[in-house]
């Protein structure tokens, strides 16, 4: 949400002087307010202590502020939501939509399921300024690691995969492992809350004076029971409390580092798991990317206790996705049909298992392919070249993973949603 993040920077600690009811403004449980009316998040003062364990000259002649306001998000499992007339209607028709689009793609299509998670994770991953070409994330995917921004984006392929597997269970551990898998390999404490501050702003040094200052770590593990308690409630409108519970998950900031990835991976866990998508991931993130400055204002107002914006924009980036996506599958229907044209598969052939998994697997090794169809590597190699002359896959040796197979058709329908995902509106 910044161009710091506070995860990778935050190193101090705050102090635990003082109570929570001494020095916190608003207490969470006091702020329900009526029925009507959804809380803005309180703050409380906190002691910051440097991680440094003596000044610096600099600091004893000229110290800085030693106090900070961190975020209390109230407490929301058993808050009734109250929209307007204009928001409900866009909510439910945005809610209609993705159930109708998931409805429309046939037996054929999703085989293409692997495509669309893979363009969700990459969109949810460039909204934190990590981006990288289809063919740098697929290349990655089958093990070549020398792209840090590929490398990072697979983790939240995973970690998307993770969550579509864990969609009926909606907890706070699931999360928790929705975050391992995201962070596997990275020294940020994978699946562990935090036990640091974290903080939104420009300084890397502390959390004074910071955009907006997470709740204190003491107080994640609750409101964490209480937004996933929210987030398996039945008495809502879907699409609503899910943008609802992605906010105040990222209010919550449970973790160290990965909070955005990991709050737009529960939004696809939640879209499972109420029914609204069955067979596929309709990539939400890239109607997020659309418009970002957008989106973060959302959060803020969420935070000020406005939750319209923030389900208007979970609303309009489903329709967003959805169109994008559709023009996705739209070229991947002609892809293929070109390539049937072209090679003349018999109907359940090696050659014509081939062809499907060369669309929904763009890059690969003939080792991988053998394993994945069952077909013996000697078979294979036969049908590859046929592929290569016809011009539908082209071999390529790549560093660490040797002869690999592209379909640069496919990459391209990738890299071009890509694009059209983070254009901004004009």
């Amino acid at each position: 949400m910044s161009a710091f993040d506070p995860g990778k920077h935050a190193r101090g600690h705050a102090s635990n002087a003082g109570s929570f009811s001494e020095r916190t403004r608003s207490d969470p449980k006091a702020a329900l307010g009526t029925p009507d009316s959804w809380p803005a998040i309180g703050s409380e003062t906190l002691d910051w202590e440097s991680q440094y364990a003596e000044p610096s000259a600099l600091e004893r002649y000229s110290p800085r502020p030693q106090t900070y306001d961190a975020a209390v998000p109230p407490f929301i499992s058993e808050r009734a939501l109250r929209l307007s007339p204009q928001t409900a209607a866009l909510s439910r028709t945005a809610e209609n939509e993705l159930i109708r689009f998931d409805a429309s793609l046939n037996d054929e299509m999703t085989g293409f399921a692997p495509l669309l998670l893979r363009s969700e994770a990459a969109a949810s991953s460039q909204i934190e300024h990590l981006s990288a070409s289809a063919r740098a994330i697929l290349t990655a995917e089958i093990g070549d690691t020398g792209k840090r921004n590929a490398t990072e984006i697979v983790g939240n392929t995973r970690a998307m995969q993770s969550a579509l597997a864990l969609a009926d269970e909606l907890t706070p551990d699931s999360v928790r492992k929705m975050h391992e898998v995201l962070m596997d390999g990275t020294n940020h404490t994978p699946g562990d809350w935090r036990t640091e501050p974290v903080w939104i702003g420009t300084s890397a040094r502390s959390p004074v004076g910071a955009a907006f200052v997470g709740p204190r770590y003491e107080r994640v593990p609750a409101l964490m029971d209480d937004v996933m308690t929210f987030a398996r409630r039945d008495d809502l409108p879907v699409l609503a409390q899910i943008a609802i519970a992605h906010a105040q998950f990222e209010t919550i900031h449970p973790f160290t580092d990965g909070n955005g990835r990991t709050g737009r991976t529960l939004v696809q866990s939640m879209l499972r798991g109420k029914d609204i998508t069955r067979s596929v991931t309709v990539p939400v993130s890239a109607g997020l990317l659309t418009d970002v400055n957008a989106y973060h204002d959302a959060l803020t107002a969420y935070r000020a206790g406005d939750v319209e914006p923030i389900v208007e924009q979970m609303a309009v980036a489903s329709d967003d996705a959805i169109r994008n996506a559709r023009t996705l599958v739209d070229q991947l229907r002609e892809t293929i049909t070109g390539w049937r044209e072209m090679a003349k598969p018999r109907t359940g052939s090696q050659l014509e298992k081939l062809l499907d998994y060369a669309a929904r697997q763009p890059v690969f090794t003939a080792a991988t392919a053998s394993a994945d169809l069952g077909i013996g590597t000697t078979n294979i190699y036969p049908h590859l070249r046929k592929l290569a002359e016809l011009g539908i896959l082209e071999q390529k040796s790549e560093y660490k993973i040797g002869q690999v197979w592209r379909s640069d058709e496919v990459l391209g329908a990738l890299d071009q949603f890509a694009e059209r995902a983070s254009r901004r509106r004009s």
